[in-house]
């Protein structure tokens, strides 16, 4: 044989050690298309993610805004309360101002105010 034939023989017989492909290979990210899209899927799940978390938010300000809401009309309920009440203190005045005018009414002294005891018994 010659050694143009062993060589070839060697060639054919030995195995040659594979070379491990690198990590950008193996996930399928070694052309520029592929991690174009491998980048634009990870943006759109980002982006859902920031939709629902972002929906979340605003379901929960939205509830936030009408617990509020619920508030202010009690409020507003509890105001015009205060203010039928206020109201009613100052009819006090006018009344007695209305009595001593029109019906020439007047306070009684002392003196004239008899005291009642609901508790003796009389005979």
């Amino acid at each position: 044989m010659s050694a143009v034939s062993n060589r070839k023989f060697r060639r054919a017989d030995s195995v040659e050690p594979a070379v491990p492909h690198s990590v950008l290979v193996w996930l399928g990210l070694a052309s520029a298309s592929s991690a174009l899209l491998y980048a634009l899927l990870v943006l759109v799940l980002f982006s859902g993610l920031m939709v629902v978390k972002t929906t979340h938010e605003n379901r929960f300000a939205f509830n936030e805004l009408q617990v509020l809401r619920e508030e202010a009309n009690q409020l507003d309920v509890e105001w015009g309360q205060l203010l039928l009440e206020q109201s009613t203190f100052g009819l006090d005045g006018r009344i007695e101002q209305k009595a001593t005018r029109e019906l020439q009414m007047q306070v009684p002294r002392i003196n004239d105010i008899v005291m009642v005891n609901l508790n003796e018994k009389q005979p």
